[in-house]
């Protein structure tokens, strides 16, 4: 992880914000002393450079969410917003009746992925596929993805998906079966812009409501 003072990046971002950092510089030094141009048009520049430095820098922030695990709730496992929550058919590996919810990760969002719940990792696998925009309906099944179970002590097996949106190109996760993994720990990354789905027994008291704005490690996604 890289740190900035009391600021703190995730590691997956370190070579993007290296060579961020370098493009940046490199346009603000060289638009100063070679390109002759308007001093308004300089500064424009400059501050476009800047901008987009700040872009990156905020996306790959990893603010420190400390967290005692609790097996008698699940967490948010992103920031972001709470677009479903529905009894929907779990086709890839429940293939039964299970509760979702799902929260949706715009650009400034942090888009670090923390274990919901502590367990061992009974499932996980990587899906190829589109890059329709992270809310359309097909999404879950249809964009790139990771599917993975953590079976808890007190909810049995609860599922998360991490799904690539129309900007995100790469999923990064970390779960491996067989680990026994602990509740606010990194679980992952998607990078630009994605979307998480939260596989729940029926019958799990749900916290949120649609529309909800979710913090990872933070807000309570449900109770048992």
């Amino acid at each position: 992880m890289l740190r900035i003072k009391w600021l703190s990046f995730h590691e997956e971002g370190a070579k993007i914000i290296l060579i961020a950092t370098f493009i940046a510089v490199a346009i603000i030094m060289g638009v100063h002393y070679i390109v002759e141009t308007p001093i308004w048009l300089v500064k424009t520049i400059q501050i476009a450079a800047l901008l987009m430095l700040i872009m990156v820098l905020q996306f790959f922030r990893n603010p420190a969410r400390p967290l005692t695990p609790n097996d008698k709730y699940i967490t948010a496992p992103v920031d972001g917003k709470v677009v479903v929550i529905e009894e929907v058919e779990e086709p890839e590996y429940f293939k039964d009746k299970r509760l979702q919810v799902s929260i949706f990760m715009s650009p400034i969002n942090v888009h670090v992925t923390r274990y919901a719940t502590s367990g061992k990792v009974k499932y996980s696998k990587y899906h190829p596929g589109k890059y329709l925009v992270a809310w359309h309906p097909k999404a879950s099944t249809e964009n790139e993805r990771t599917t993975i179970v953590v079976e808890n002590t007190n909810f049995g097996e609860v599922m998360y998906r991490q799904i690539a949106g129309a900007l995100a190109k790469r999923i990064v996760n970390y779960a491996k079966e067989g680990t026994f993994v602990k509740q606010g720990a990194d679980a992952g990354f998607i990078k630009f812009g994605s979307r998480v789905d939260i596989y729940l027994p029926l019958g799990t008291e749900i916290n949120v409501k649609i529309g909800d704005k979710a913090l990872g490690n933070k807000t309570i996604i449900a109770t048992k």
